[in-house]
This record gives structure tokens, C-alpha cells and sequence, in this order.
């Protein structure tokens, strides 16, 4: 995409980019899903544990992923300017470090997990399972890392098709790994919530095959200057100009993750029935989650490329035409929760407690999904800008004020599941509310990547 003139930028135009990337979040969220769905049939301290483990394996993958956006920002801005030359040693330095980042956090996560999560987790079976799960799973972020740099690369020039692909083999290899490794089916040994995670790790790394193997075979590696390397010690200024980028993403999406394992913990004082609710929710949420973030992605990227093209003017049109497609989409898979909501909870498990227990909260996940995504598009758009200290700013505030609520309604008033998971819309107010603020401030219009 060498120019990028909103005229190009048809509601069609915005569908065509938006669908891999949701297409790839769609499969991400069905592997959370089928994992959910197979380990329910085992039991709700697996169902609980699962949770609390993809949590905290978020925890730390949400720091490559943030370090992923930073480039995936200053690649759209190359790319708008068309400066095509530059994306390649920007993709090289990157995936380096993504590697060298994934075996520092992965070391760091087998030695200070465990001791964190002993004295915060009440339950002794929940903690053993939870402890098993991440031991199986931190390999995955050899995985996931490089995946997520290629990601940004697709993203950041606005040729997303890949994407889809890339999860259809994650899915596909997850769906069978589980059934195998789960009940130990067909011979392989019988692993449980081990197997679970092991499926995960060895599905994201058919995901991983896709990508590198279409990069190679169909991308213009010439024109990206993919067809060369440069030495690792030319690229520090390289590292150095994407962490003056990412470094606030990172911190941002680490506070928000820490904040949202902070309600898990605080929800499993409530009762492992009330986690098992949690976790059904939290993945029937990641339905529209990943709708209304696919057009919020591609909406980042979109406005780094319109400011390198020096046609910022043109944000606020765009960020209308993405919300006229995001509600829409979003509200289709919140009506059929609303109408077949024992049918879609069978999904995940037959415990008739545990059903009634969580389809008494799911209206709260359709207000919820409404208010954030209006939210997440606008928050993206900060990003988008390249002034990703004022998108840490505007997560210290939502995080903040979500981190009182859930403290006066989960843990002093210990309400309802309900009642709980309406915190997350109190976040999201704040993080559309002041992300409106600052982009109708026009301070980004200056701002240099």
C-alpha cells in the first residue's frame, strides 16, 4: 500500500483487511475454546486451572506482543511513507529479539510463577494443576514470538491475507493434538491438563511453519529488503528506534493483564464453581473480543499509515467507517448468546449447576462487548499515532479505576458472577473516554516515529 487515500479506504477496502486478521483471532479464541471444551469434560478444577494458567502464560506473552506492536507502528509508518527498504532490517532486528526475549521470560516464569502463585491461589488441587500447566506450556513462547513479528510485518503493510492460513494450521493441529494428548487416545499417553497445554505449544508451531513458508514462497522479499540480512551489531540503533516505541506498549499490556489475572485471583476466592463460571465466560467474551479487535488492529495500522502519508486529516472519517462495521459484527454474535444461551454453555460443559451458574452473567458480557468496542478502536488509534506513553497513561487510568471496583465488588461485597464481570465495562468507559480525549486534542498530529 503506497499511498493511502481514504477514498481506497471503502467500508469493502476495510472488510477485505479486517477479515484475516479477525479470521486469525477467531481460530486463536477456538484453540482457547476446544481446550476449555475438552477439559471441561475432565473437571472444573481443570476447567479453573486452565484459566488462571492462560492468564498467566498472557502475562508474559502479552510483553513479545506488545514489543511486536512498536514495530508493527513504525513498519505501517515506513510503509505509508514509502520507505520500503527500511521494514526489512526492521522485521530482522525484531524477530532477533523477540527469540532472545522469549528465553529470558520463559526462564523467568519456570522460577517465579510457582513462587507467586503459591500463597495468592487457595485452592491446593487448583495450584498443583495450574503449576502443571504452565510447566507444559512456557515452551510456547518460542513459538509465539517470531509468530507475532511476522504478524506485524503482514499487518504493518497492510497484506493480512497470510493470516488466516497461519491459524487454520493452529487450530487444525490444536483440534487433534488435544483429543490425543487430553484422554490419551490412539496410544499417546494420557496427559490431561498437560496435554492441554502441550497441544497449545506444538500448534502454535505449525502456525509459525505457515507464516515463515508463505514469506518465502509469495511475499516481494526484494522490495522489503527481506532478501538480506544485516549483521546483528548494526542493528542496536535499529532495537533501540522500536523500543522507544514499544517499551510503553509493553507496559501497557502487561499492566493489563496483571490487572485482569488480579480479578481471576480474586474471583477463585469465591469458589471453584464461580472460576469454572469465570473462565466459560472469559472465552465466550473472546467471541466478540475478537471481532471488534481485528478492526481495532487493523484501525492502528491504518492511522500510522495515513500520518506517514501525511493525511492525518483523514483519521477521524476512518475511525467512523470502523466503528459502522465493528457494532454491527460485534452485535451478531451477542444476539445469538442472548438467544440459545444453554445451547452455546453445553459447549464448554454438562453440569447443570455450572450452566445456571454462568448464564445468569452473560448479560453482563453483551453490555460489556458494546462499550468495548467502541473503546478498543479508539484506544488503538492512540497507538496507532506513535504516542504509545499517552496510551500507557490512558491504561494506568482504566486500570486503576478497574482495580477499585473489582476490589469493593468482588472481594468486600463478593457478589454475584454478574455483577463481577461488569468491571470490565467500567474499564472500558475509561479507556474510550480518554483516548476520545486525546485524539479530538490533535496533540498526535506532530508526533514523530
Amino acid at each position: 500500500m503506497q499511498t493511502m487515500d481514504l477514498s481506497q479506504l471503502s467500508c469493502r477496502k476495510l472488510w477485505q483487511l479486517t477479515w484475516p486478521v479477525m479470521v486469525s483471532l477467531l481460530i486463536q479464541q477456538l484453540i482457547g475454546m476446544t481446550d476449555a471444551a475438552f477439559l471441561g469434560r475432565v473437571g472444573e478444577i481443570e476447567l479453573g486451572a486452565a484459566a488462571l494458567g492462560s492468564v498467566c502464560y498472557l502475562g508474559l506473552y502479552i510483553l513479545g506482543f506488545g514489543f511486536s506492536l512498536g514495530a508493527q507502528i513504525i513498519i505501517g509508518r515506513r510503509n505509508g511513507e514509502g520507505n520500503f527498504q527500511a521494514i526489512g532490517p526492521l522485521f530482522f532486528c525484531g524477530r532477533r529479539f523477540s527469540l532472545l526475549l522469549a528465553g529470558l521470560l520463559a526462564l523467568a516464569g519456570y522460577v517465579l510463577l510457582p513462587a507467586i502463585l503459591r500463597p495468592t491461589i487457595h485452592s491446593p488441587a487448583v495450584l498443583e494443576a495450574v503449576i502443571t500447566y504452565l510447566f507444559w506450556r512456557l515452551p510456547g513462547l518460542f513459538m509465539t514470538f517470531p509468530g507475532v513479528m511476522y504478524r506485524a510485518f503482514f499487518v504493518g503493510v497492510a497484506d493480512t491475507r497470510i493470516l488466516t492460513w497461519s491459524g487454520v494450521a493452529t487450530l487444525l493441529t490444536n483440534l487433534a493434538l488435544n483429543d490425543l494428548l487430553i484422554f490419551g487416545k490412539f496410544g499417546f499417553p494420557e496427559l490431561g491438563i498437560a496435554g492441554a497445554a502441550l497441544a497449545s505449544v506444538l500448534a502454535e508451531g505449525a502456525g509459525l511453519f505457515a507464516l515463515i513458508l508463505y514469506t518465502r514462497l509469495r511475499v516481494d522479499r526484494q522490495r522489503y529488503a527481506l532478501d538480506r540480512r544485516n549483521r546483528f551489531q548494526r542493528q542496536w540503533p535499529l532495537l533501540r528506534e522500536i523500543l522507544n516505541t514499544s517499551f510503553w506498549t509493553m507496559l501497557q499490556l502487561f499492566l493489563a493483564v496483571a490487572v485482569w489475572f488480579s480479578f481471576f485471583l480474586a474471583v477463585e476466592h469465591l469458589g471453584e464453581r464461580q472460576l469454572a463460571a469465570v473462565n466459560i465466560l472469559r472465552n465466550l467474551a473472546n467471541f466478540p473480543f475478537m471481532i471488534f479487535s481485528a478492526f481495532a488492529t487493523v484501525g492502528g495500522s491504518l492511522v500510522s499509515n495515513l500520518i506517514g502519508a501525511g493525511k492525518g486529516d483523514q483519521l477521524f472519517a476512518l475511525l467512523r467507517r470502523l466503528l459502522k462495521l465493528a457494532l454491527p459484527g460485534t452485535s451478531c454474535f451477542l444476539l445469538l448468546l442472548v438467544c440459545f444461551p444453554d445451547l452455546i454453555l453445553r459447549i464448554f460443559t454438562d453440569r447443570p449447576e455450572l450452566i445456571a451458574t454462568t448464564r445468569d452473567a452473560m448479560y453482563a458480557l453483551v453490555i460489556n462487548a458494546l462499550i468495548q468496542t467502541v473503546a478498543y478502536v479508539l484506544f488503538n488509534a492512540v497507538s496507532g499515532t506513535g504516542n504509545t506513553r499517552v496510551a500507557l497513561g490512558i491504561e494506568l487510568a482504566a486500570s486503576a479505576a478497574y482495580s477499585v471496583v473489582v476490589y469493593f465488588v468482588v472481594i468486600r461485597a463478593r457478589a454475584e458472577v454478574g455483577l463481577c464481570w461488569l468491571c470490565d465495562g467500567l474499564y472500558a468507559v475509561v479507556l474510550g473516554s480518554l483516548s476520545w480525549c486525546y485524539l479530538r486534542s490533535g496533540r498526535w498530529r506532530n508526533r514523530q516515529v
